[in-house]
């Protein structure tokens, strides 16, 4: 609607001046062309266990698209968003970049969810020279010269987030995700962090998507076992099955730590309450700044007042300017071009400033802890005053013993 708006005062004016200025003016009006618009690609899961978590994010990108717009777009063009359906499916994510990319010929790609899609499409992007924005926080262990990480790094959520954990719910740990290659390295990871502060991890279990028989078990044995913590790497709406389940138990009282939940996921359960969730976060709906209220003003009034903000919603939003502001320095929206060109790029973000890192390609973030409210939203307990730089590869192991950990998952989830 702002872009035909836009349009119809343009052509107006240049009727008007047709009027003024005669015969020649006219002419000039009957070949004005409005400018064509610059496509790009956003690839999320509209279907399937992961839709809950990355729909929100096609209407992160809506929001940043529409305000660009009404400023003027991109170098003087609109931005035309073409959106695909990765169905929850990692082979359906890498058919549709390919499409995106070589069919409807869009400048960049803003995408994906799980570590396992993102790794399917890593080498669409990389053998076209191609441009990915990624706005979900992960297990790192990678590094692209084909994507712009703006979700955080192991050091700027797992790490500190296990740290608070041990620190202030108790070192009997219970690990349980889904199964696939985010959990099994974060797992790795707090593993290595629970065993470095004297803890104990007492059982950890991956559950396949939709699997209730595995989560029947997982749910048993922690009420057997008794953690003092349940650090959850769960990703879609299985954790509501989880959550459900553990809700019906004498279990329900054991703390959480989710790294996969956040208040977009938490408002469409407001059934569901713990006395004691936490999650690890750099950005929460709650802070109290005016850049994020009239962030989050502003998500409401497109999408409804219902409707809630998050950590991957705000990396998503970012995401798009930090590559509108590339494109719009260097002039031309050719990805290898602008691929350099955001590598120096920072962004006012309702969180803090967001730098992009040039020697990681990903992205400066806060570190903050929260616990659930009633409403769906997280209570601040602690944040970094700073944001961090980011660490893809944690500094207590070298690049070649990580590489290593990566080779020994991949064998686990053959």
């Amino acid at each position: 609607m702002i872009l035909l708006t836009s349009r119809v005062k343009t052509l107006a004016i240049f009727a008007g001046l047709a009027l003024l200025v005669g015969t020649a003016g006219w002419a000039f009006f009957q070949s004005y062309k409005p400018p064509q618009p610059i496509r790009i690609g956003v690839l999320h899961s509209l279907t399937g266990t992961l839709a809950v978590s990355e729909r929100p994010l096609v209407d992160a990108v809506q929001m940043a698209v529409t305000e660009i717009n009404a400023r003027g777009g991109v170098l003087g063009r609109p931005l035309e968003m073409v959106v695909a359906d990765g169905q929850s499916d990692p082979a359906v994510f890498a058919r549709e970049a390919e499409r995106l990319i070589t069919q409807e010929k869009v400048s960049v790609l803003f995408g994906c969810w799980t570590s396992a899609s993102r790794k399917t499409v890593k080498p669409v992007v990389e053998t076209h020279r191609h441009l990915l924005f990624y706005p979900v926080q992960y297990e790192g262990l990678e590094q692209s010269p084909n994507i712009i990480y703006t979700g955080s790094a192991p050091n700027q959520q797992i790490i500190p987030g296990t740290h608070w954990a041990l620190e202030n719910l108790g070192k009997r740990v219970y690990l349980l995700g889904s199964d696939y290659v985010f959990p099994r390295t974060a797992n790795r990871i707090i593993r290595d962090i629970v065993q470095a502060a004297g803890g104990q991890v007492l059982g950890e279990r991956y559950l396949p998507f939709d699997s209730s028989i595995d989560l029947a078990t997982g749910v048993a044995e922690i009420r057997r076992l008794k953690p003092d913590v349940i650090i959850n790497t769960i990703n879609g709406d299985n954790n509501f099955d989880f959550f459900q389940a553990l809700q019906t138990t004498e279990a329900k009282n054991i703390p959480i730590l989710s790294f996969s939940v956040s208040e977009s996921e938490l408002t469409n359960h407001p059934e569901l309450s713990f006395n004691a969730h936490y999650a690890a976060w750099s950005y929460f709906q709650s802070i109290a700044t005016a850049n994020n209220r009239r962030f989050v003003a502003d998500f409401k009034r497109l999408f409804g007042e219902h409707r809630a903000t998050s950590d991957t919603i705000e990396a998503a939003y970012v995401g798009v300017y930090l590559w509108a502001q590339a494109a719009q320095d260097i002039g031309i929206v050719d990805p290898e071009r602008v691929n350099n060109a955001v590598l120096l790029q920072s962004f006012d973000a309702p969180s803090s400033i967001i730098s992009v890192d040039r020697a990681t390609r990903h992205t400066w973030k806060r570190v903050r802890i929260g616990k659930t409210e009633p409403d769906g939203q997280f209570k601040e307990l602690q944040a970094s005053p700073y944001p961090l730089r980011p660490e893809p590869f944690p500094s207590y192991r070298s690049y070649a013993e990580w590489q290593q950990v990566v080779g020994e998952i991949s064998e686990e989830l053959k």
